[in-house]
């Protein structure tokens, strides 16, 4: 049964050099079209697996850029979701925001449609390192938008941060965290720049023009990150994401939970009925798929109980509570030390784990490392 609903909006008016989301130019899109067909896709779903909608508690807007969208776009976009969406469990309403584009207009859309948690891309408050990444908000965007939300009545509000930027030092980074912090937000994210094929740093990486931070300066990044979030009274519950109590991000937790949540949208993924799936990603494809009735899923894949024991353990170990052997076992019908005994005793003895009686997680030296962790638990099928 699917926890969780993700909505896929794949407009900007402005493509980062980082960004390798399904995505396109705003300008002459079918932008209209596409969020009927987006209402269109989440009717015929819903119709066909009733059962799956019975208890969704969260709802996110990504892209893209949802406030691409003109307000009166939004405002036809969440009328859509409330009609075709069973929305009486749902907690958590998030989309995510680009700061030079939230006028009130938009922002109230927002509100009114149901819309209860912003995440905002801000990823640096150093406006040199902004040009870079092909960002075109200053920080007074940053200020005049979050106290304009603030007045509208938002009080869940996130801002994504990143590190490990071409050409940034650790002083200009302490920089952005501190004037990320002066805002007393209740949520941060903070992700360690990936360059990721098509996109235009992995050009530029290709042929050695971009100049990345070492592995040493993203580790000192990281250190400072952890050290300043705690300081301030933010509670790390994932490696990337820190909160005030009771401000976590449920919807992401769903990912690192490994539980279920449909996706809708051109190039959205989904996981239902223990299959993952993919829809079209070209916005002709999938509109004329929708048009026609049927759901646009390009790629489906039955997840073997191997592949979902690997995606607990290494979802779930991003969690700082890590994953508890109460919950493997009942998922598994296997005690995770049957299971993944050897690489546990490894990681532990490694300094990488900490294991107790209720569960494994990750130590403070294995956050650093994790990735590395998380590749133990993939074993051969």
């Amino acid at each position: 049964m699917a926890r969780g609903v993700y909505i896929h909006i794949p407009f900007c008016h402005q493509i980062c050099n980082y960004c390798d989301f399904n995505k396109v130019f705003f300008k002459n899109q079918p932008v209209d079209e596409y969020i009927e067909a987006v209402g269109k896709e989440i009717e015929i779903v819903v119709k066909e697996m009733p059962e799956q909608f019975q208890k969704i508690e969260t709802v996110f807007l990504g892209g893209g850029t949802p406030t691409a969208l003109s307000a009166t776009q939004l405002e036809r976009l969440l009328q859509l979701i409330q009609e075709k969406l069973p929305m009486e469990h749902v907690v958590e309403f998030t989309s995510e925001a680009n700061p030079d584009e939230l006028t009130v207009e938009k922002l109230i859309a927002l509100i009114n449609g149901g819309v209860n948690r912003l995440s905002m891309g801000v990823q640096s408050f150093d406006e040199e390192l902004l040009k870079k990444l092909g960002r075109t908000h200053s920080n007074n965007h940053v200020y005049e938008t979050i106290q304009k939300a603030k007045e509208v009545g938002f009080q869940n509000i996130s801002i994504d941060l990143m590190y490990g930027l071409p050409g940034q030092t650790l002083e200009q980074w302490e920089d952005t965290l501190d004037k990320a912090l002066q805002l007393n937000l209740p949520h941060y994210s903070a992700y360690s720049l990936i360059v990721e094929p098509k996109t235009v740093f992995y050009i530029q990486y290709s042929k050695g023009k971009l100049s990345l931070p070492t592995e040493d300066s993203e580790a000192e990044m990281y250190g400072l990150l952890m050290n300043k979030m705690k300081a301030n009274g933010l509670n790390q519950y994932e490696i990337s994401n820190f909160a005030s109590k009771g401000f976590e991000s449920i919807h992401n937790k769903i990912y690192w939970d490994n539980d279920e949540y449909a996706g809708f949208g051109a190039g959205a993924h989904g996981y239902l009925n223990g299959q993952r799936y993919s829809n079209h990603g070209p916005i002709k494809k999938y509109m004329e798929s929708v048009e026609s009735g049927n759901r646009p899923t390009v790629r489906e894949h039955v997840v073997s109980t191997t592949e979902k024991c690997e995606e607990h353990m290494f979802l779930g170990l991003r969690k700082n509570e890590g994953v508890t052997f109460k919950e493997f076992e009942m998922r598994f019908q296997v005690s995770m030390h049957e299971k993944y005994g050897d690489i546990i005793r490894q990681l532990t003895q490694q300094g990488l784990l900490i294991e107790d009686e209720i569960g494994i997680r990750l130590s403070e030296k294995g956050r650093y490392l994790g990735n590395d962790v998380f590749q133990q638990f993939l074993l051969e099928d």
